[in-house]
């Protein structure tokens, strides 16, 4: 299970300078996913070999630097709701703030870890300087420059005691969840999967307040049900709407094994449906695309076939996912939807044996090789799938580094013509034998 950890502070701090050193340092990082939000606010990192996901809930301020307090405390709640580890970004050139001691007075009743980061400390006058966040009544603080790195290697070997290990509690059941925009019928579709039929359902309580894991056992499948439709009905202002869906959204689908994405079809395939679908492919999750609602659509002839295609245009090149138009309301291939949420988490456990894998590519691979660059001929000498959780395959070749893109995607297409790898990222390398 990947932790999720949420930089706070107010404005100009240098929350985002922070954000940038964690997911980009070194090759800790693992992935900055594009365009989640309207910018790169969510990343991956990892350190000490612990996968992290962090969060700069500064990027989500509506407005411009002077936002007022009401918006920084909304974004500190937020990530005190949804992040595990909570990084509070000061900055000693200004010294305590009354927002920073606002701030603190929130932090101080949280019980999950809290790090306060003094930033901007770059020499041993500010180091002096720093002596004065005791004040906030938050104990020990970091001192960090996130602009040239210093000490956030420290403040990560600290973070990283905290961080859980992966895989602690892998229950054997898949666990699938329910995510898209606000009012796209993901509590319809529940309703209508689990039906008043209540003795089939245990509620366990969620990862968050109000995401809850629903056991569903019918028609011989058994899994968990994230539910992530029960966001709070906030009274809040319709923007941060946004960013509380992407919250949850990145919550959900860390936890899962299959995402299953629902659309509103008179709605279309939206910017925000795509962030959650490159988010859970990032995340290397099975996915599946429920376009729901598809009762109410006019339809002629070639309706179906045309939106299908039209949402393959927009996920490409990652087009090889089921996609089910389904009604909530009416049950309208409901059952469909889950059967092939279940194909898709089989297909994501699938291990090929190293000898077949060989035998189907080395030959492909000869008659088609990777172009030749600089009059040199790159060889292909072995395969294999590596032992992840999700799809991994490994090229042994004489000269890895001039293999391009379009011919990884060749070979990925031949791994998913053979073997049937719907709905599941795959994951290709070549390396030096």
């Amino acid at each position: 299970m990947s932790n999720i950890v949420a930089i706070v502070g107010r404005p100009n701090v240098g929350k985002s300078t922070l954000f940038n050193r964690l997911i980009k340092q070194r090759q800790a990082i693992v992935d900055s996913v594009s365009g989640v939000t309207r910018d790169r606010h969510y990343g991956k990192s990892d350190w000490n070999g612990k996968e992290f996901s962090v969060i700069d809930t500064g990027g989500y301020a509506i407005g411009s630097d002077d936002i007022f307090e009401g918006e920084i405390r909304k974004q500190v709640e937020l990530a005190i709701d949804e992040a595990d580890i909570i990084v509070f970004v000061v900055d000693v050139e200004e010294g305590i703030t009354p927002m920073d001691t606002e701030v603190a007075n929130i932090l101080r009743k949280v019980k999950k870890p809290v790090f306060m980061a003094v930033n901007k400390v770059d020499n041993a006058m500010r180091e002096n300087d720093a002596v004065e966040f005791y004040n906030l009544g938050l104990g020990e603080y970091h001192t960090i420059s996130s602009i040239n790195g210093g000490g956030t290697g420290e403040l990560l070997d600290a973070l990283a005691l905290k961080l859980e290990n992966e895989f602690e509690e892998e229950s054997e059941l898949p666990r699938f969840a329910v995510v898209g925009r606000p009012n796209a019928g993901k509590s319809s579709f529940i309703n209508a999967l689990i039906g008043e039929d209540r003795n089939i359902v245990t509620n366990i309580a969620g990862t968050t307040r109000d995401s809850i894991d629903t056991k569903y056992n019918r028609f011989g499948f058994e899994f968990n049900l994230v539910d992530t439709a029960g966001i709070r009905k906030k009274s809040k202002v319709k923007e941060d709407l946004e960013f509380y869906s992407v919250m949850r959204a990145v919550r959900a689908i860390e936890h899962c094994d299959v995402a299953i994405l629902v659309l509103d079809a008179s709605r279309g395939f939206e910017g925000q449906d795509e962030n959650i679908f490159w988010l859970a492919e990032k995340n290397k999750k099975g996915i599946i695309v429920l376009v729901n609602k598809w009762d109410l659509i006019e339809k002629e002839t070639n309706t179906m076939r045309d939106f299908d295609a039209y949402i393959r245009r927009e996920i490409a090149p990652f087009t090889d996912v089921p996609i089910v138009f389904i009604s909530a309301l009416t049950k309208q291939r409901v059952f469909k939807a889950i059967e092939s949420a279940v194909e898709v988490f089989e297909n994501r456990k699938k291990r090929i044996p190293t000898s077949k894998l060989n035998e189907a590519l080395l030959d492909f691979m000869k008659q088609n090789p990777p172009p030749a660059y600089k009059g040199k001929f790159v060889k292909i000498k072995y395969c294999m799938q590596l032992p992840t959780p999700t799809p991994q395959f490994v090229f042994f070749c004489n000269l890895p580094q001039y293999i391009r893109d379009p011919y990884k995607r060749f070979v990925e297409n031949k791994l998913r013509e053979l073997y049937d790898f719907k709905g599941v990222p795959i994951i290709i390398y070549f390396r030096k034998k």
